[in-house]
Formats: structure tokens, sequence, C-alpha cells
């Protein structure tokens, strides 16, 4: 059973050591299927404006063969129980991201994660978190670094690499994921090797910055968080 701190933490000591609990948990091994067949794209943000304090957590399931096409989606809000602090956004964020996954009719093999995995400064990011907490795959795909640097240049062509280190170490992978774009910062969440990450984030591109999981997930949750604007100003 997951200790309760690993989700709802009483206090910031009680975070950061579910972190430390959580971050010696992820595995940075390859488990899961050669090629999964339901992958599942999660995004997470501010609700409505009007509303700061609260989060929207988009969950989107994609199956391999029709891989822009929803099978389905799961939606949560709400009022978050931890406050803003940087380096513990998870703990906003997460019992809304899993309320919204709990919400697909089916479970799974992967997870990609608009967010952090293990490339963060006590190595657990949201994408770790949830892969954690779930005893599922999951992927960090981040926008923007947290901690570290890129090493040598990253070209300009799609595709091109370059690692991001911190303390000595690789903890994510700079992805340009398309010509003229900014890049992307794959890491590990759990169970999915630094190499591997690349290569279905790769996959998963079609002609856009962000994979299609992520990006659906961004768009959907976009779309939600209009209708709610909307719905808001009509009354």
């Amino acid at each position: 059973m997951t200790p309760e701190d690993w989700i709802r933490p009483a206090h910031l000591d009680a975070a950061r050591k579910a972190q430390h609990e959580i971050a010696a948990r992820a595995e940075t091994a390859d488990r899961l299927p050669e090629a999964p067949a339901l992958v599942a794209g999660v995004d997470c943000a501010g609700a409505a404006r009007g509303a700061p304090d609260r989060v929207r957590a988009m969950a989107v399931l994609l199956g391999a063969e029709a891989r822009s096409r929803p099978l389905a989606t799961g939606l949560a809000e709400g009022v978050p129980a931890f406050p803003y602090i940087p380096g513990f956004l998870g703990f906003r964020e997460v019992p809304f991201v899993l309320e919204a996954l709990a919400k697909l009719p089916q479970r799974p093999e992967l997870i990609l994660v608009d967010g952090h995995g293990v490339s963060h400064p006590r190595g657990c990011g949201i994408a770790t978190h949830l892969g954690v907490v779930l005893d599922l795959p999951s992927i960090g795909v981040a926008k923007s670094v947290l901690v570290g640097r890129v090493e040598g240049e990253l070209g300009l062509e799609a595709g091109s690499t370059a690692p991001l280190v911190w303390k000595g170490r690789r903890i994510a992978t700079a992805l340009r994921s398309k010509r003229g774009v900014q890049p992307l910062f794959i890491s590990t969440g759990h169970r999915v090797s630094q190499d591997r990450a690349v290569r279905l984030v790769t996959e998963w591109l079609a002609g856009y910055r962000l994979p299609e999981p992520t990006r659906l997930a961004d768009k959907l949750a976009g779309e939600a968080r209009l209708a709610a604007k909307e719905g808001a100003t009509l009354l």
C-alpha cells in the first residue's frame, strides 16, 4: 500500500522524505513491453482564470494503431491541499492525476507525463512520482530544464539529441523533436531506461513539438479549461 505521505504529505519535511523514498524505489532499467499497446498521456495545469489555486489534470489513453485518436479521457479538478513550492509541485498535482487516470477504462502499459522524471533535485519529478505510486513504466517529457545543463551542441535537425548532465551524470536527454522548435527534455520516470525513453518519445512524435500522448492531453485540457470558463461566464 502506498504511504499517505507519498500522495498527501502533512508538511514540507514529510514531502521531502517522501520524495527521497520514491526516488530510491525508481527503476531505471526497462521493464515494459517491447511495443506498448496502450499509452496514456498526462497534462496537469492551473484551472480557468478566476480560480488560480485550482488544478486541472487530463489523462488521455491512446492505442498504438490509432495514435491521434483517443480511446478514452479522464479529467479531474480541484483545490490542491499542498502549497505552491518549487520542486514539490508533484504533491499539488499527483492526487488529481491519479483521479484522472482512474477514470480511464483500461490500465495503460506506459505513461508519458508533461514534466520531469529523475531529472529533479531529489530524483522525484512528477513522472517518477506517478510511476512508482502506480507501479507503471513512465517517462518525463519536460519543456524546460529544472536542474543540470546540456553538454555539447544540440543540432538543429529534428531527432538531434544531447545529454542533460547534473553533478557529473546524465539525468535526461535534450531532444529536438521538430526543426526550429525548442527542445524537449526526456527523462526516465520509472521502469524505462533513458535511451528507451528517448526512442519511445520519438516514435510517438507526429510532426509536432510534443509526442501525441502529452500533446493531446494538453490540447484537451485547454479545451476543458475554455469550456469551464465559458460556462462560468454564462452563469
